[in-house]
């Protein structure tokens, strides 16, 4: 009876399936463990190789903690709003309902094939209406919200208004806009409903304002910084450029602090808790204010470092700052237009990473020092983000390299106020207790005593104030896309207004075109039954619009991020039509205990997504503010890409060993045209694409070997590898076990078929251990101490490796564990029964197998994990060397309870001494229980 996978690895996910082996219950005894996987877009492409590493790592571990007693909630669902749908719907004219629903039936062909063990019962759809519906509920629920800095957390807005009502904003300690006018209560009572709804957008967590955002003009929509590559769009590489729109966006800063401490108590990779704490960007220091020579306004900076505002020579403004306008000179307005048009061509990302390039124009303005009233000019410069701080900086070029290099570029008279320091490049990192000079009051204090009395003098002064920054910007919510969750929102006198709770879903319309509308409106623009009627709470006409009953809807979309902010709590309870979750279920899940994602997600989702966390915990929504207890970030998958070279301006192309001294052009083709000893099927390939049809090859001893470079696996470099070719030829738990040897789950590693086949030969090596005859039989007999020796060991490094989540060693352990139990001939029960539960989690399709012939009746997936018995690892005989006149001749192996002259009497009578000694009588016998045996002749 061969090892028949397809048969055999059908046969059980049909039972799976059928039996729903694992569905997790929410009202259970057993301990609970939650194990969630990043949610996946379901791309056209499919899954190649290099996806299901975190899927078949989070696999293993959810059975193995199934096998180790506890109830294990392992869901899977798709995020299946976002813009490759609407791209593709674009270009084709297909709902991207339809592509989506193929692709997800494509990603769960496949998901299934390799066996995973999720509890599909629970599956979730972002663009599903029973889901996004709870995502526009939360948006609710942060729109009616404000941050209070006294509590340190977000409360409904309806109390603000009680403070509003009862003593007006003086006495309220809240996060909002800077520019808010403090009234009293007389004053809010007087105030009409538009003026006060102005003031609550003000506070509000998700609030609509003006803001700079980055344009996509070809996707027709906003990007977020890290949908921005190398100063273009992530999604087509297209040109990205700054824009002022109305957008709604989330006051996630006012979380900052909260998202810093959290950190500390949670178990997440160090580099990606890094990542995190420098983009949240947190830095203590002080406000100042300079007024503005000839104006009414005034420029405020933040600056870590107060102590040197004596040298202060000059201040910059960021390009996009809103006073650039207003204070730049008649004489300088055109070099200044030019040169904020060409900033708005640069990515924020691409400013803040390019700290060689010094570039400015001045604005012909003039600042007021706060302490000495001396004027200081005024520049712009793109180094300066509007977003940042204040979007202003002043220039120190004594104690700030860049200030430094900026002011040399445009020949700004430097200040020198430190003492005993020369202004150089060597000298900006010599500070700390240099004692200040020519600043006044200062004079003699070293930074720490200066610090001090400067935020002193700035608060006396009405100047500015000590102050905690943070790089951490609102998060701008609005998207100008089609293929998105609708905001609830509807218009009434140009203010947002919400729709009631129990109107949700608000429901995406049909349009025919996905594009924005001619008049440049977002593509829900081209929709026609798209206004509320509030008498009869539904969706209308776009003609009905009166403005006294019926109003227009909000007509952006949430972005991406929004439905996997939360997910990880629907799957709590994904049935429920009541509410985005019961407190019966997330009492019993409460949180995370394992996520498996990638790292590429840190600033984004991994940030958002606390966020949203820490504000339903804040309204007793949920029982925890962080929401995944340990995080893994797993390695890359790396493809082998292949490589032909065209000799420059022709069709030849040169074999790689002949291209030495030949001027060539590599050129990327499918890995699937070519062989594991890299030989190219020319023939294929001329019919691969047109640019191939008249090609010749020039070939070294008759044929043509490609060149190989491992990089990213990638449909665009055309060198992924198709997961189902791999199952129908070796099996899924071939490659789910080869998947986990290629090495340690966090590091990126290499993709090689050619390896496959050890890990097949391996799983076919350990079938015969069932089925020595080419039948399966397994003996009832006690098994020799070797073998439950054999058994043991693997057992305590198998469960110490998967408990570290060290699985490339596991697989190393199983192939050692069958070759000793090959060689042992062991074909026992009492060893080889546990051994299929111990390779459970791994090959679990080939263990179900076993685990059925060797006569259980249900699945092994609930079986006891086994225990490894001390017993069976104490050793209790010795191989011990046997030397003459120091030099080993043999070993042989003796019991550890021999005394020593009874282990002198045994090795004396032994034939090999025998054999050595000759007849000859032995000086000495050094015997070293448990060590060594040395006969001196």
């Amino acid at each position: 009876m061969g090892y028949n996978f397809l048969e055999i690895e059908k046969k059980w996910q049909d039972y799976w399936a059928k039996n729903q082996t694992f569905k997790a219950e929410n009202n259970s005894l057993l301990p609970k463990y939650y194990v969630l996987d990043m949610f996946p877009y379901p791309s056209g492409a499919g899954l190649h190789v290099g996806h299901p590493l975190g899927y078949i790592a989070s696999d293993i571990y959810s059975r193995y903690k199934r096998h180790k007693g506890f109830n294990v909630l392992h869901p899977q669902g798709y995020d299946s709003f976002g813009l490759p749908a609407e791209q593709y719907a674009i270009q084709t004219g297909q709902h991207p309902n339809i592509t989506t629903e193929t692709n997800i039936n494509r990603y769960r062909e496949q998901l299934d094939r390799m066996g995973f063990s999720f509890d599909w019962s629970r599956e979730l759809r972002t663009s599903q209406a029973d889901y996004y519906k709870w995502t526009q509920w939360i948006f609710l629920l942060l729109f009616d919200s404000y941050y209070c800095k006294k509590s340190d957390a977000a409360k409904p807005l309806s109390e603000l208004v009680v403070q509003f009502e009862q003593t007006g904003n003086i006495h309220v300690d809240a996060v909002c806009d800077e520019k808010v006018i403090p009234f009293n209560s007389i004053d809010w009572s007087s105030y009409s409903e538009e003026e006060k709804q102005r003031i609550l957008l003000k506070y509000r967590l998700a609030y609509l304002s003006d803001t700079e955002v980055n344009w996509c003009p070809e996707l027709g929509t906003v990007l977020a910084n890290d949908e921005i590559v190398n100063g273009v769009s992530e999604r087509g590489g297209y040109p990205v450029t700054k824009k002022k729109m109305k957008q709604w966006s989330m006051r996630i800063g006012a979380y900052a602090e909260r998202l810093l401490q959290g950190l500390e108590k949670i178990d997440w990779p160090d580099s990606l808790k890094e990542m995190q704490r420098n983009w949240i960007g947190k830095s203590t220091g002080a406000k100042v204010r300079f007024d503005i020579q000839g104006h009414d306004g005034q420029i405020e900076v933040f600056t870590t470092r107060p102590d040197t505002l004596f040298g202060v020579t000059f201040m910059t403004l960021a390009p996009e700052h809103e006073l650039v306008d207003q204070i730049t000179t008649q004489e300088q307005k055109e070099a200044v237009a030019a040169y904020v048009e060409a900033s708005a061509q640069r990515s924020e990302r691409d400013r803040m990473s390019d700290v060689k390039s010094i570039s400015g124009v001045f604005t012909g303005a003039y600042a007021q020092h706060p302490f000495t009233k001396e004027s200081v000019p005024v520049w712009i410069g793109d180094y300066v983000l509007a977003g940042y701080g204040t979007g202003a900086v002043m220039g120190v070029p004594c104690g700030d390299q860049r200030d430094y290099g900026f002011a040399n570029h445009f020949d700004i008279q430097i200040k020198n106020i430190f003492e005993g320091a020369d202004i150089s490049k060597e000298a900006f990192t010599e500070k700390g207790n240099t004692k200040l000079k020519d600043s006044d009051f200062l004079n003699g204090l070293t930074y720490k005593e200066a610090m001090v009395s400067v935020i002193d003098k700035l608060e006396k002064d009405n100047s500015g104030e000590g102050n905690v920054n943070y790089r951490l910007r609102d998060a701008i919510f609005s998207r100008q896309r089609y293929w998105g969750e609708p905001i609830p929102i509807y218009y009434r006198d140009g203010f947002p207004v919400g729709l009631k709770p129990k109107n949700l879903p608000l429901e995406l319309p049909e349009v025919e075109q996905y594009l924005p509308t001619p008049e440049g409106a977002p593509p829900l623009g081209n929709a026609t039954t798209w206004a509320w009627d509030i008498v009869n709470e539904k969706v209308v006409s776009n003609t009905e619009i009166n403005e006294s009953t019926v109003f227009p809807l909000e007509l952006n979309t949430m972005p991406g991020w929004a439905g996997s902010s939360w997910y990880f709590n629907r799957y709590m309870d994904s049935g429920n039509s009541e509410a985005f979750v019961s407190k019966e279920a997330v009492d019993y899940w409460q949180d995370v205990d394992l996520y498996l994602g990638g790292s590429e997600h840190a600033t984004g989702h991994l940030l958002y997504s606390r966020f949203w966390q820490k504000f339903l915990f804040d309204l007793n929504l949920l029982p925890v503010d962080e929401y995944a207890k340990k995080l893994i970030n797993q390695g890359m998958i790396l493809g082998s890409s292949a490589f032909v070279y065209r000799k420059k301006g022709t069709q030849e192309y040169v074999s790689k060993n002949l291209i030495a001294n030949v001027e060539v052009e590599p050129i990327r083709v499918d890995v699937s045209l070519v062989n594991s000893s890299n030989e190219l099927n020319t023939e294929e390939l001329k019919k691969w694409q047109p640019q191939f049809k008249d090609a010749l090859f020039v070939l070294e001893d008759g044929v043509y070997l490609v060149g190989r470079e491992v990089e990213k696996m990638s449909k665009s470099k055309y060198n992924v590898v198709n997961p189902d070719l791999i199952c129908e030829q070796y099996g899924a738990d071939t490659l789910r076990m080869y998947e986990m040897f290629l090495g340690p789950l966090e590091q990126a590693k290499p993709w090689n078929t050619a390896g496959i086949s050890g890990v097949h030969s391996f799983l076919k090596k350990m079938w015969r251990l069932y089925h020595p005859n080419d039948s399966f039989s397994v003996s009832d007999s006690p098994a020799s101490k070797e073998a439950l020796k054999t058994l043991h060991q693997t057992i305590k490094k198998v469960t110490e490796d998967i408990e570290n989540f060290s699985f490339n060693t596991c697989i190393s352990s199983f192939m050692i564990c069958v070759n000793e139990l090959t060689a042992q001939k062991c074909n026992e029960k009492e060893v080889l029964e546990p051994l299929a539960v111990l390779l459970s989690p791994f090959a679990s399709h080939f263990s179900e197998e076993i685990w059925e012939l060797l006569g259980n009746k249900t699945s092994i997936s609930n079986a006891p994990f086994p225990v490894h018995e001390p017993k069976y690892l104490v050793e209790s005989t010795k191989n011990y060397p046997v030397s003459f006149n120091g030099k080993m001749r043999f070993t042989i192996e003796l019991s550890l309870d021999l005394k020593k002259n009874e282990i002198e009497e045994l090795i004396l009578k032994e034939e090999k001494t025998q054999q050595q000694l000759q007849g000859r009588v032995p000086k000495k016998v050094i015997v070293v229980p448990g060590k060594i045996i040395n006969i001196v002749g």
